[in-house]
């Protein structure tokens, strides 16, 4: 059994999930944002969460030590059935199945909400969170170079997708 638990984030842990992402735009290329992110932006964020679009927290004693969220591909009607995923797993608990436990929960709520696919988009630098989607079954789309810039370094990002085995609802 693992020693941490997966459930639907709340508001209420909307201020862990603003940490540890904070964490990452301080220190990684993780996410591009340079910017930390508000409270605000994180309590609006959650509330925009749904059954289809979810936040999801891995929690240990009481705390939460990760969380993942699909998200809109894009807003047009005609990508309704595509999501992006994000896993992010608090710096101090990494190698611990957090990040995997967390990307095969989303892809289960993806199928049942009824997504087709689900979209990683990545640092092509972030060699761990590429493996892992690899690892469940996410396959190489392409790489964009050069489209991003932190830390003085211009940045490519590599995307993934995973195909669901779901019929249009």
């Amino acid at each position: 059994m693992p020693e941490f638990t997966i459930r639907l984030a709340t508001l209420a842990d909307a201020e862990a999930i603003r940490a540890i992402y904070n964490y990452y735009v301080t220190h990684s290329t993780c996410t591009y944002q340079i910017e930390l992110e508000t409270a605000e932006e994180r309590a609006a964020w959650m509330r925009e969460r749904s059954e289809k679009y979810p936040a999801t927290v891995a929690e240990a004693d009481g705390q939460i030590i990760a969380w993942a969220a699909l998200s809109p591909w894009k807003s047009r009607c005609g990508y309704a059935w595509a999501a992006e995923a994000s896993v992010y797993v608090h710096h101090e608990h990494h190698r611990r199945g957090l990040g995997r436990t967390l990307l095969l929960d989303l892809i289960e709520r993806a199928k049942q909400a009824g997504l087709h696919t689900i979209i990683g988009g990545t640092s092509s630098d972030q060699q761990a969170s590429l493996a892992l989607q690899y690892a469940v079954g996410f396959e190489l789309i392409g790489t964009f170079r050069e489209v991003g810039r932190k830390f003085d370094h211009w940045l490519d990002v590599t995307y993934t997708q995973l195909t669901l085995p779901v019929s249009l609802r």
